[in-house]
């Protein structure tokens, strides 16, 4: 079920699953999508994962994307910070306060979802990202190129479908944002060392956006942090091998023995 969710002038449309499974002592899982990404981008990985633990979920799609309110201003170098912002605003309109909540990030989403356990957000009690970014690598930088060459190409009109007006702002403002020379030090490496929450790092061995560095940089170091890397696959685990990494969260969240997942 999508429902639009208004708060500072903005609209922003979230999508209810498995919301019978909701009670007080469940986590609900939050997932959050990537760059370019919006609720249906997902397909059915949120709803086969959430009914697979038995669990409610809301998946979010933020301000610039699908059916949420177009962008406001220039992004700059904070704007993953900005968008935690947003999330943690929404998510304070939707749930109760002493809600938990499990939140599953997708490439940017992952980051986002990083700084929102860096900022101690009250009963979240673990992260699942996939593709993540926490510095900026060349490699990164690189992958980026051809999709605008894709896009301007028309090899990508199927964004417009899903982000109708919104799509080119949409989509030069991630290009152009991460090409800026001042993004080069985005990095928030040490930011993540703050927290102790389990957190589940996945990332595909083909990944055109960014190497193994990424998920060092995330679970070192750290015994409640786990890092796997999946041979055979790119910038979507949760597309390209979703039976197995539903699999490998349903048996993490296990091992954590994290509360009622």
């Amino acid at each position: 079920m999508e429902k639009i969710i208004r708060f500072n002038s903005k609209e922003i449309n979230i999508q209810w699953i498995n919301q019978i499974a909701l009670t007080d002592s469940k986590p609900v899982l939050v997932f959050l999508h990537e760059a370019l990404g919006s609720i249906i981008q997902w397909k059915s990985f949120p709803s086969e994962l959430c009914h697979s633990l038995n669990l409610p979920g809301i998946v979010i799609e933020r301000s610039g994307h699908g059916k949420s309110s177009g962008l406001s201003g220039e992004r700059n170098t904070h704007y993953l910070h900005n968008y935690a912002d947003e999330t943690q605003e929404v998510l304070r309109e939707v749930l109760n306060p002493n809600q938990k909540i499990i939140l599953i990030g997708h490439s940017d989403g992952g980051s986002i979802a990083l700084i929102m356990a860096s900022r101690n957000v009250k009963n979240l009690s673990a992260i699942v990202t996939m593709a993540a970014h926490t510095f900026v690598e060349e490699e990164t930088l690189a992958g980026i190129y051809p999709a605008i060459e894709a896009f301007e190409a028309g090899k990508l009109d199927g964004l417009y479908k899903i982000h109708k007006e919104k799509t080119n702002p949409l989509f030069y403002a991630w290009a152009n944002t991460w090409l800026a020379p001042e993004f080069k030090n985005w990095d928030i490496r040490d930011e993540i060392q703050s927290f102790k929450i389990p957190v589940l790092a996945i990332q595909g061995k083909d990944d055109q956006y960014g190497t193994e560095e990424q998920v060092n940089s995330i679970v070192e170091n750290y015994e409640n942090r786990t890092g796997k890397i999946l041979p055979s696959c790119g910038h979507h685990p949760h597309l390209e091998r979703k039976e197995f990494v539903i699999r490998q969260i349903e048996n993490w969240l296990g091992e954590f023995r994290i509360p009622n997942a």
